[in-house]
């Protein structure tokens, strides 16, 4: 007998019964670029701040060496302060022709240049020249409309923070520069200070070169925040006649534009007034006088400058958050509030000076570090709002302003000390203008709207 095996049931082929895929490993998303690029602009403004923190400390080194007056002094220090500010625009327009990144780096090289000769120099002329003028111009084409133009091209989403992260990135260098120049300036004299500047400026310069990019499309991506890729555009020639044509447009009065009820020559002047008190208030009185005065009433020159470098650390919150409030909030609303808490303190100021440090000129560090250019994001969005392709331009003339108004004050408060022995006129009426720019702030309107 033969057996049979059962009719069994053909088994599916192999490929109608698949084997179940192995599972796939989550792709690690990489940073996008602009965060590198903004990055390396922080560390760049940071260094700037570095240099621009210097000459606070040496307005009474300079007069006991030397035996000039703080008012030429002052003057040399105003001039800088100007410069920074009228070249701002330019520098805005020139990185659109030549790149952001050839720009930066001359112009660290120039820092470079002015600073280190300034330890050769014998007279005041050779001051206003080498710390006025060249470093000037360095620090000027390395100033927050650099932010403004990082900001503009490589973010459409955050740009609010991280224009007050960058703003931030001048505290930083403040806090960072700050105690170590005092220190070397009352240990070992100015000059070695000026050359530690000099160097920090060359230092910055290969890390701009290799890490820096001008535009998204160089390495073919979007910006932040943005699904649609960006061509880069062509480079912009003119750079000097495109910078005077956005002031023109943003200055004088459109005959098509309607307003909305607004002034007709629209927020130009309004923004500039403000920020030019903003800069009386900040580079030109605190960042310049602050540590001479402080001396005058017996504080030694190191705690008053580590005091004012404490600024800078509570300046980096404020500006971060106020970059953050930017994104949600009315940004004239803004600037009111934040110029009429920075007039109240600066009255302040006059009675909380001493020979040292107590819990209520803490509180006014805190309180003023806050406030010291948390105006920035706010007026860059507006800038941005008003005058779009043209926007870091503008607001590089706005800087102008800001500058101007430093400068101003740099003087005057020199000039002020050398006449009335005191700093105190100063503080009450830099306080009185923080009232009228709160004022200024608030009657800004909003974008006007062309007929075409």
């Amino acid at each position: 007998m033969t057996w049979t095996p059962p009719d069994l049931p053909l088994r599916a082929p192999a490929e109608e019964a698949p084997a179940a895929p192995p599972a796939a490993r989550p792709r690690r998303r990489r940073p996008h670029r602009a965060w590198s690029v903004a990055a390396v602009t922080f560390l760049t403004i940071t260094g700037a701040a570095g240099f621009a923190s210097l000459p606070g400390l040496l307005i009474d080194p300079l007069h006991d060496e030397f035996h000039w007056s703080r008012g030429t002094i002052g003057f040399a220090v105003s001039v800088n302060l100007a410069l920074y500010g009228l070249t701002a625009p330019f520098a805005a327009a020139l990185m659109d022709r030549f790149g952001i990144r050839r720009v930066v780096a001359a112009a660290l090289t120039v820092i470079a240049t002015g600073a280190g000769l300034t330890v050769f120099m014998t007279a005041s002329w050779q001051l206003i020249l080498l710390w006025g003028v060249l470093v000037g111009l360095g620090s000027g084409s390395m100033a927050l409309a650099f932010a403004a133009t990082v900001t503009g091209r490589w973010f459409v989403a955050r740009r609010g923070l991280v224009t007050g992260v960058l703003t931030a990135a001048g505290a930083s260098g403040q806090l960072v520069f700050l105690p170590l120049l005092s220190w070397m300036v009352e240990r070992n004299g100015w000059r070695p200070a000026a050359v530690t500047v000099a160097l920090a400026a060359l230092a910055v310069v290969p890390l701009v070169w290799l890490l820096l990019r001008d535009h998204p499309a160089d390495v073919g991506v979007a910006p932040y925040g943005s699904a649609d890729f960006v061509p880069k555009p062509a480079p912009q020639r003119g750079a000097a006649r495109r910078a005077l044509r956005a002031l023109a447009s943003a200055a004088l009065p459109h005959p098509r534009l309607r307003s909305g009820g607004g002034t007709p020559m629209g927020p130009f002047w309004l923004l500039s007034g403000t920020f030019a008190i903003c800069g009386a208030t900040t580079n030109g009185l605190v960042k310049t006088h602050f540590v001479p005065a402080a001396h005058d009433h017996g504080m030694p020159m190191t705690a008053a400058a580590s005091l004012l470098a404490v600024i800078g650390v509570f300046d980096i919150a404020g500006t971060i958050a106020s970059g953050w409030f930017t994104d949600r909030f009315d940004p004239r609303r803004l600037l009111a509030v934040y110029y009429a808490l920075r007039g109240i303190s600066l009255m302040f100021l006059p009675v909380l000076l001493a020979d040292t440090v107590h819990p209520p000129m803490i509180f006014f560090i805190v309180f003023y570090g806050l406030d010291w250019v948390a105006t920035v994001p706010p007026t860059i969005a507006l800038c941005r709002e008003h005058y779009g392709a043209d926007g870091a331009i503008v607001f590089g003339w706005v800087l102008a302003a800001h500058q101007v108004g430093a400068a101003l004050i740099a003087y005057l408060g020199g000039l002020a000390r050398d006449a009335f022995g005191s700093y105190d006129p100063v503080w009450y009426a830099s306080g009185a203008l923080c009232a009228v720019a709160a004022l200024m702030a608030v009657v800004i309107r909003g974008r006007g709207r062309a007929v075409t």
